[in-house]
Parts: C-alpha cells; sequence; structure tokens
C-alpha cells in the first residue's frame, strides 16, 4: 500500500485497515511457522503497511 493511498484515507477507513493488516499478518506469521507460506517478503511487506497507517494516523493525531 502506498502512502498516497494511506494518505487519502478517513480516519474511521485508517483505523479499520491498520485491523486488517494485524489480522493479515497474524495469518502470514502462523503460514510461516507451519511452512505453508510461499512468499516470506509478503511479512516484510504487511509490516510496512501497517507502519504506513499508524504513521498518518499519528500525524492526524498531533495535528489535533
Amino acid at each position: 500500500m502506498k502512502i498516497k493511498e494511506v494518505r487519502d484515507l478517513n480516519t474511521e477507513e485508517l483505523k479499520g485497515k491498520a485491523q486488517d493488516l494485524a489480522e493479515e499478518l497474524f495469518r502470514l506469521r502462523f503460514r510461516h511457522s507451519t511452512g505453508q507460506l510461499d512468499s516470506p517478503s509478503a511479512i516484510t511487506q504487511v509490516r510496512r503497511s501497517i507502519a504506513r497507517v499508524k504513521t498518518v494516523l499519528r500525524e492526524r493525531e498531533d495535528s489535533r
């Protein structure tokens, strides 16, 4: 997920997206531990997307 896409979402959508990404990360870690994960780089991509979403949420929180 690109930062421009993240910034275009409103705050409620960002909170929902953060929760969805956290659940996806859990599923990826579970698949990795059982040896069923095809692309370990997917974990890194999801972690970075979570960081982007949290960064934008924090920026909006500070600007209030």
